[in-house]
């Protein structure tokens, strides 16, 4: 399935839902596909991704169901990440949250014996959240500046 397909397949798909949630996950999928159309690739990327597109196994006549499809859209851009170095907006800011929020909550637990314990876990976890989105904001700036973002 060529990238023009796809996106073809998924525009038809959009229209034919009715449901929100489905509707969002293509309007991913769409958004993915337009910025690697947009892309200069080589001819061996390019068979890649088609063929990453293929064993993703999207027919017209197949249910989509959310929970499949946002599985088979996780797939895709594990694939992209991996593959090709690319990632979606916004991507290291979400790791670095949830990272932050695990450390907060050791170094809420640790300095929370001199305060009350639900106070240090709380300021623990939100200094940590503050801190990893400060890191994963700065390290999107940079992946962008490398244009590695779709």
């Amino acid at each position: 399935m060529t990238l023009q397909e796809a996106y073809s397949l998924f525009e038809s798909l959009k229209k034919e839902t009715t449901k929100k949630s489905e509707i969002k996950i293509y309007e991913k999928f769409l958004h993915i596909l337009s910025e690697l159309k947009n892309r200069e690739f080589s001819i061996d990327e390019i068979q890649s991704i088609e063929s990453e597109l293929d064993s993703l196994n999207f027919e017209p006549n197949r249910s989509n169901n959310k929970r499949d499809l946002n599985k088979r859209l996780k797939a895709f851009k594990e694939y992209l990440k991996n593959k090709h170095s690319l990632i979606t907006v916004g991507y290291y800011t979400n790791v670095g949250v949830s990272m932050g929020a695990a450390f907060g909550i050791v170094a809420g637990v640790v300095f929370g014996e001199r305060f009350e314990k639900s106070l240090g876990l709380a300021l623990g976890i939100s200094i940590g959240m503050l801190i990893g989105a400060i890191i994963g904001r700065s390290m999107d700036a940079k992946a962008k500046s490398e244009g590695r973002m779709i």
